[in-house]
């Protein structure tokens, strides 16, 4: 038997328009934690979990329907990476690994009588290459002492977070991978050959306008790369010559690079 599985960790937050529980301590109207638990477990099987997005958009559909009294429904959703175990390209029927290469999130947030807004994300998406990349030309001031750098490593754990500009008929799973293989894309550049990166902020905004470009269901994207250095070791001292060959890795302090890129407002008429 070939088995599917999906594993997720959801945080849902209702917000009501009752008060009377915190200033007279009348529980009457409050959803418990119980009632929340049992229903996103009851919702994953009567519905099932075709996308995280999708599984927020009915947690958040059911409460602002199932109860008169919630204003505002809140869901956040990781799903845990698990991949199915494969050898020469045959895949276990029931098997899987670990592999934490990035996490998927989702945020659905909605109000009662309005259209829910929907974020997708990639996190803790850890990349690095050993060469093609510097930083040069930078402000200096009598407190600058970082010397300019022509050829670099450039680490980063790559978060990045995108809004969606409807909420139908979206294809979450393609938008997400889309996403994730151009910001390795942009990142890595071609496998023989690679490309240069000028600065963090450079590869950050030209990951983002090629998202805008090939997803249209993307109004805008955040992603935020720190920095996360690596330094070659001096060994002078010890009579030995460390051309680039031994580093260490320091990712503190360290920049940490962020920008959010959106659409331009279209014109009314």
């Amino acid at each position: 038997m070939h088995h599917y599985i999906i594993e997720i960790k959801a945080n849902v937050q209702l917000t009501l328009n009752s008060r009377k529980d915190y200033v007279n301590g009348d529980n009457s109207d409050i959803i418990p934690t119980d009632t929340i638990k049992n229903t996103v477990h009851a919702l994953a099987k009567l519905k099932g979990v075709k996308t995280i997005e999708g599984l927020a958009l009915d947690i958040c559909h059911h409460f602002l329907t199932a109860f008169k009294h919630v204003t505002r429904a809140k869901v956040d959703i990781e799903e845990v990476p698990w991949k199915r175990l494969e050898k020469n390209g045959v895949e276990h029927a029931h098997a899987f690994i670990f592999s934490p290469e990035s996490w998927r999130f989702c945020e659905v947030e909605q109000y009662l009588n309005e259209p829910p807004v929907i974020h997708s994300g990639i996190k803790d998406m850890k990349v690095l290459k050993t060469t093609q990349s510097g930083f040069e030309g930078f402000l200096r001031d009598r407190f600058t002492t970082l010397q300019e750098a022509r050829d670099r490593f450039f680490c980063t754990s790559v978060y990045a977070r995108w809004r969606y500009n409807k909420h139908q008929g979206v294809p979450f799973d393609t938008a997400w991978k889309t996403v994730k293989d151009t910001i390795i894309e942009k990142f890595a550049g071609p496998y023989d050959r690679g490309v240069y990166s000028p600065s963090v902020q450079k590869t950050l905004y030209d990951t983002q306008c090629l998202v805008l470009d090939r997803v249209p269901e993307v109004e805008e994207i955040e992603i935020v790369m720190p920095n996360q250095h690596y330094f070659t070791i001096d060994m002078t001292k010890m009579g030995i010559s460390n051309k680039d060959e031994v580093l260490l890795p320091l990712d503190n302090p360290a920049g940490n690079i962020t920008g959010t890129v959106r659409r331009k407002p279209r014109a009314r008429l």
